[in-house]
């Protein structure tokens, strides 16, 4: 099975909960002092930062069971609900992590080879990526054709998945740019 129950689960939880988190960026009421609960900016939130999350992650995952690992998505709960209380407190800064996937063996005792941890770290990123340069050449060839709201929601998607690309790269332990790098240097150093 690709997907498990629990993971679709997982996967619908964590959409909700990043789509909250993120629908204050996106304004769509006329009315700005509205306090009612808007939709469209929820699921515009929904539809432009949960896609990035979870195919990052859905990358991360089916390059380790190419290997023969056992992986599972989860959503990561503690992380999803002190993003909600950032959000809820107007901080202005959100970070959090919404997802991961937990890598494991069938056999108690194992251990991931460098070079294939490296290429499970760098899936996630390498989706970003791909997901990034799909959106630029799509907005290259028919942006001008696309009605204003989609050609904003590809730009924005565009956006969130180079930040993703990059955040993720960089050397932070526990991070996978961390991963990939580690892998590496232990692979051929």
């Amino acid at each position: 099975m690709i997907l498990g129950l629990r993971e679709l689960i997982d996967i619908a939880i964590m959409t909700v909960a990043v789509g909250y988190i993120f629908m204050g960026i996106f304004k769509f009421s006329q009315d700005r002092y509205s306090t009612g609960f808007d939709w469209k900016a929820f699921k515009f939130a929904c539809l432009v930062t949960a896609p990035a999350i979870i195919l990052h992650e859905l990358g991360h995952k089916f390059i380790a069971s190419a290997y023969g690992f056992e992986a599972t998505f989860h959503a990561a709960y503690t992380w999803l609900g002190i993003g909600i209380v950032l959000r809820a407190l107007q901080t202005g800064f959100i970070f959090f992590v919404p997802a991961y996937v937990n890598i494991g063996c069938a056999t108690q005792e194992c251990a991931i080879p460098p070079l294939q941890m490296s290429a499970i770290a760098a899936a996630g990123p390498f989706v970003n990526l791909a997901i990034f340069f799909i959106c630029w050449i799509v907005l290259k060839r028919k942006g001008k054709d696309m009605k204003k709201h989609t050609r904003v929601a590809i730009y924005v998607t565009k956006q969130i998945n180079l930040f993703l690309f990059v955040f993720n790269m960089l050397p932070i332990p526990m991070f996978d740019g961390f991963k990939v790098y580690s892998g590496l240097w232990k692979a051929f150093f």
